[in-house]
């Protein structure tokens, strides 16, 4: 009985995390809109209907993931669904992205269910926003294929540092205790990639954030690649 009251508050306390950092993300998007030049003014229906379309398409490719195990253990996995999410954003703002991210994750949940006790779905979540919302902000504060570069690089660099950080200070702790896999286990797995680790903060430097600069550098240059040809008709831009 102690373990199951054990397990219940384990588990809503990685919820009550989860939905503070969800809110979190939310408003610091909605903040800094309200301080960035005027956006694109799209009617309700109209950005419901782009955030739908742009969440469906990321939640397809968030469950076309795939492992790299030449550089992290295979329960990393890299998807390109921070695309769609980007076009949204260079559209509509720093808000939309964080809507996007988290309707990508309950429709990839619905498609494919979890099988990391929803911690890697909610690292996909926070990891992701770290990309996008630097990315549009400083898009939107000049428009400019240079910011929009400039954006690309600073979410990159961002999603690298936080991620591994969050990677090494929550997620890898919480993933052990919920998954129920010892933590030297998980280190050992990126023994046998790097022999250089011994540990979680060697874990996360040669495992974690490669693997984030790679999905950053692959998901900015298909974002850049097609923002024009695909945003243009999908979202009916006119300049």
């Amino acid at each position: 009985m102690s373990k199951l009251l054990s397990d219940v508050v384990t588990n809503l306390s990685f919820i009550g995390v989860c939905l503070l950092v969800i809110v979190a993300f939310g408003v610091a998007a909605r903040l800094v809109e309200w301080k960035l030049p005027q956006l694109r003014k799209v009617s309700v229906a109209r950005r419901v209907s782009i955030i739908g379309i742009c969440s469906a398409l990321a939640a397809v490719l968030h469950v076309l993931d795939f492992p790299l195990p030449f550089l992290a253990p295979t329960f990393y996995k890299l998807d390109f669904s921070e695309v769609p999410v980007l076009l949204a954003g260079f559209f509509l703002g720093p808000s939309a992205t964080v809507a996007c991210e988290g309707v990508k994750i309950l429709l990839k949940l619905l498609l494919k269910g979890t099988s990391t006790a929803f911690v890697g779905d909610f690292a996909n979540f926070v990891v992701g926003c770290c990309l996008v919302l630097p990315a549009t902000v400083i898009y939107h504060i000049r428009k400019s294929k240079c910011s929009a570069i400039v954006g690309l690089v600073v979410g990159t660099i961002t999603m690298a540092v936080f991620g591994s950080a969050f990677n090494a200070v929550y997620l890898l702790p919480k993933f052990s205790e919920l998954f129920h896999m010892p933590l030297d286990s998980i280190i050992a797995m990126g023994s046998d990639i790097h022999a250089g680790i011994n540990g979680v903060s060697s874990f996360v430097f040669l495992c974690v954030a490669p693997l984030n600069v790679v999905k950053g550098a692959v998901v900015s240059f298909l974002t850049m690649l097609l923002y024009k040809h695909v945003a243009a008709p999908l979202f009916q831009i006119k300049k």
